[in-house]
């Protein structure tokens, strides 16, 4: 029978590549596109013996220029398709987060057969954020099936509110769109705001203005591994942004936090949080840079002390800029080290995909031998499980998370 769709020739690099597994095929590695098309179009990929590989959205203006979504040469991708695909991650979520299900990620790329697509959910609202132009052409058809999906549940969404104005966006021809795809709110004028609950913590979450999509659901249960051993302790949570790991530490116990954060508005916002949950008297908030905030600890040489937390931003999205990145996460981690007391505890993370698990094993070495210390391993932890990871494509698994006592 006679495909609908314009033919890919690919390398051998590329066939081999997407034979073990993988989904993702770059510019370079499209030999010829035979037929019509249009950019974000479905096209079908062959090797350069004309073996069928599988079927994808093309853009010849991204350097991934095909993101595979099925090898079944009998998938029709109509909206029969799309709706399975959307049931099946939604399955999936209400099966691995349990209670937790009213706050997750419902949709993350390529994890779930959407590549560049990322939805997450605060209870009555859904927050995407779009970075392919093939996500980009079914967008309504995703969103409207959400929605369905989940009423079918007995879940009501409100608000589908679409976060697309990352760079990448540009890298794909695409401009950046911040804006309500659909708002049944009482006061259509009132702020993009919505308050969820974590670990027993409500939060409020600025969707509209916030970084990303308004908080960082993949944290959730490394939160909980910090509040285990909070109690007692004095706590640093550097990078706060929303205040989640310090009010997740003070109601854990601790003595008190100290919650920094570069970002103003994030700083405003976390201390609303902690008013929200009564935790004021616990937590205080310095609005300044880490690395200023720790050299100058450091150099008064103070011990205030015994639990820090580092949780920075991604120091690196490429891999042009690994080594850069890899002395900043051996400056930060090596001076939190060096002023947590022996037996101080320090939970450490890293959010980029290029800092690789093994790379990140390297740097902790390297910065425990800078500071002189042994670290004792209590947990090494990933992403939440609304943030699943494809063992096929490595891509999918990006945060690290390890937990030590200094020794």
């Amino acid at each position: 029978m006679e495909r609908p769709f314009a033919r890919a020739t690919v390398s051998e690099k590329a066939e081999k590549s997407l034979k073990s597994g993988q989904v993702r095929v770059y510019s370079e590695e499209v030999l010829a596109v035979a037929g019509d098309y249009r950019q974000g179009d479905i096209v079908d990929v062959y090797s350069k013996k004309g073996k069928y590989l599988g079927s994808g959205f093309l853009n010849d203006a991204s350097k991934l220029r095909i993101r595979l979504l099925s090898r079944n040469p009998n998938d029709r991708f109509d909206d029969a398709f799309w709706r399975r695909r959307l049931q099946y991650a939604v399955d999936y979520r209400k099966s691995v987060m349990g209670g937790d299900f009213s706050a997750c990620r419902l949709i993350f790329g390529d994890a779930d057969g959407f590549p560049g697509l990322t939805v997450d959910r605060f209870r009555d609202v859904l927050v995407a954020e779009v970075l392919s132009l093939g996500c980009e052409r079914i967008k309504e058809t995703i969103f409207n099936g959400l929605r369905e999906i989940l009423a079918g549940m007995g879940e009501t969404i409100s608000v589908i509110y679409e976060r697309s104005d990352g760079a990448i966006r540009e890298l794909e021809g695409m401009p950046a769109v911040s804006r309500a795809f659909l708002d049944l709110r009482k006061d259509p004028s009132a702020p993009y705001e919505v308050t969820v609950v974590e670990n027993g913590l409500s939060f409020r979450v600025n969707y509209g203005e916030g970084q990303k999509t308004g908080f960082f659901l993949d944290q959730k249960y490394n939160r909980q591994a910090v509040a285990r051993i909070a109690g007692g302790r004095r706590v640093l949570d550097c990078c706060t942004h929303t205040g989640a790991f310090a009010l997740n530490a003070a109601k854990g116990g601790a003595e008190s936090v100290v919650a920094v954060d570069i970002s103003e508005s994030a700083i405003e916002l976390a201390r609303e949080n902690a008013k929200l949950n009564g935790l004021t008297d616990k937590v205080s908030f310095v609005c300044c840079d880490v690395f200023d905030y720790l050299a100058e600890l450091e150099k008064n040489k103070r011990r205030d002390y015994d639990l820090i937390i580092l949780d920075p931003p991604a120091f690196t999205k490429s891999r042009a800029t690994v080594s850069a990145a890899y002395r900043g996460y051996r400056e930060i981690n090596a001076r939190a080290m060096r002023l947590l007391p022996r037996g101080g505890y320090l939970a450490t993370c890293s959010c980029s995909h290029f800092m690789s698990a093994s790379l990140f094993r390297n740097m902790l070495h390297d910065a425990a031998s800078d500071a002189c210390v042994s670290l004792r391993q209590i947990e090494e932890r990933s992403q939440a499980p609304d943030h699943p990871i494809l063992w096929n494509v490595p891509e999918t698994e990006y945060l690290k998370f390890c937990l030590f006592q200094v020794v």
